[in-house]
């Protein structure tokens, strides 16, 4: 877990948020196993700051 949260936060990620979020889209089966690479930290804080489409 401390390095989870400490490459969250070298990442400039908010760790508890960005847990939380990968953590659901495992859990739901949102990710597969080719987009792995998606739910680290640097790549999450780019799909983060792209606003959603509507």
């Amino acid at each position: 877990m401390a390095t989870l949260i400490g490459s969250a936060k070298l990442s400039g990620v908010e760790p508890l948020a960005w847990l939380t979020e990968i953590l659901e889209r495992i859990v739901a089966g949102h990710t597969k196993a080719n987009e792995i690479d998606t739910l680290l930290p640097w790549a999450w804080k780019t799909q983060a700051a792209i606003p959603a489409a509507a």
